[in-house]
């Protein structure tokens, strides 16, 4: 006997109605994105280590901890551990903001060598947004728009919230960093050991630590807001203005700085108290200098990425997941005689329709043929014996209602499906 393949860890398979929650979370992303004119492109999943380590930030930890990395020939290769860099990367190659401002999104898997748990793969789906162009801060309300019309799709506007900060231009952020390593300093031993490490390689995500020590430690750092210019507390202000009129509840995280080194200015995350550890569902903000640092042309940008696993859980933990979708209309052929015109009624049926429509395959009594369909999940068979066939009709038997089955000509076959209910 063969040896069993079993399931790499941390990644998944998924089924039915886990699927049908994580369809839904895409297609509303993508029906909002697009009404909002952003258009789809399709990213590859590997792309060159360094556009990460140079775009992310070398003492991130998607870089230099989780990362899936390998050597193919003569370079260094990695699965993609989020999507701005490789959509920054496209633009550039495509020359898509000489004289234009795209504004692009995009889905699919993102990788990242982590411990699994419950919201957390190694595996996992993102959907991302990126405009191209715009220097105020209205694209940055923009973004969070749509994203907060997706929540109030999905019914989740009450169960997540906004949390903004300013990172402030690369002076302030570099006045501010410097402010903060000299503090630190002071206190190095007393850091956790992860602190200890981003003390010299990442300081702002000490901001970010959970560790009780190191929290007391960082209420009295020094704060961005004491650091910004003129021209930072106005595109914050401002920031915060818009999101105001728009009726947008956020709450000001001076500890919020992202994970990764291409921000500045407004930085914002999604937040939920309902999945435990695992409470942020997405997140974005501005990245003023990416596109040079990749070797484009200066090009101011914003973006979002949210993770759709977590949206489809916090559905699935407030009982709003979907359910694996069942065919509207099971077609019967009650002996095999009948099989070839129960094919074209079919056809006639998905071709005048938008219906999802299956037949009956495989041999069995009629008995044995009506209980596949019930357990199909249809809402109705049409039923073709030697009489139907003969006539060229079709019998309509519902299957979740009491009513009375009836026989139809094939031609009207498609209205009276449409106006059964």
């Amino acid at each position: 006997m063969s040896e069993r393949s079993s399931l790499v860890r941390g990644m998944r398979d998924l089924y039915e109605d886990e699927l049908a929650n994580i369809r839904l979370v895409e297609t509303v992303f993508s029906e909002t994105l697009e009404s909002y004119g952003y258009a789809l492109i399709r990213l590859p999943i590997m792309e060159r280590t360094a556009l990460f380590s140079r775009g992310i930030g070398e003492a991130t930890d998607a870089v230099s901890k989780e990362m899936f990395t390998f050597d193919d020939e003569t370079e260094s290769l990695s699965l993609r551990p989020e999507g701005t860099a490789s959509c920054v990367r496209a633009v550039i190659d495509a020359n898509m903001y000489r004289g234009h401002q795209p504004k692009l999104w995009y889905i699919g898997s993102m990788f990242r060598h982590e411990r699994p748990q419950l919201g957390r793969y190694r595996e996992f789906y993102q959907v991302g947004a990126e405009a191209f162009g715009f220097s105020g801060p209205d694209v940055d309300t923009e973004l969070i728009r749509i994203v907060q019309d997706v929540w109030e799709s999905l019914e989740l506007a009450e169960e997540i919230t906004l949390e903004i900060n300013t990172l402030g231009n690369t002076p302030s952020r570099k006045q501010h960093r410097d402010a903060l390593v000299e503090y630190l300093a002071q206190y190095k031993a007393q850091l956790d050991e992860d602190s200890q490490r981003r003390l010299e390689q990442n300081p702002l995500r000490i901001l970010d630590s959970k560790n009780e020590q190191t929290q007391k430690i960082i209420e009295q750092a020094p704060s961005i807001s004491d650091y910004l210019d003129a021209e930072s507390r106005r595109h914050f202000d401002e920031f915060q203005e818009r999101l105001v009129r728009l009726g947008i509840r956020a709450t000001v995280n001076p500890n919020l700085v992202r994970g990764l080194d291409y921000y500045t200015h407004s930085v914002f995350e999604w937040n939920t108290d309902k999945l435990g550890a695992q409470k942020q569902v997405g997140g974005g903000g501005r990245y003023d200098g990416l596109c040079e640092l990749l070797g484009g042309a200066p090009c101011p940008a914003a973006g979002f990425a949210i993770g759709v696993d977590r949206v489809a859980l916090l559905r699935n933990e407030l009982g709003l997941a979907s359910q694996a979708s069942s065919p509207d209309v099971y077609v019967v052929a009650l002996s095999d005689d009948e099989e070839d015109y129960a094919l074209q009624v079919a056809a006639k049926v998905r071709a005048a329709s938008s219906l999802s429509v299956r037949v009956h395959q495989g041999a069995g009594k009629v008995k044995a043929r009506m209980r596949a369909a019930d357990r199909s999940g249809a809402t109705i068979a049409l039923i073709i014996g030697a009489q139907e066939a003969a006539s060229n009709q079709v019998s309509l038997k519902w299957l979740r209602i009491n009513r009375e089955q009836v026989t139809v000509p094939v031609a009207e076959l498609p209205s009276t499906l449409l106006n059964s209910n």
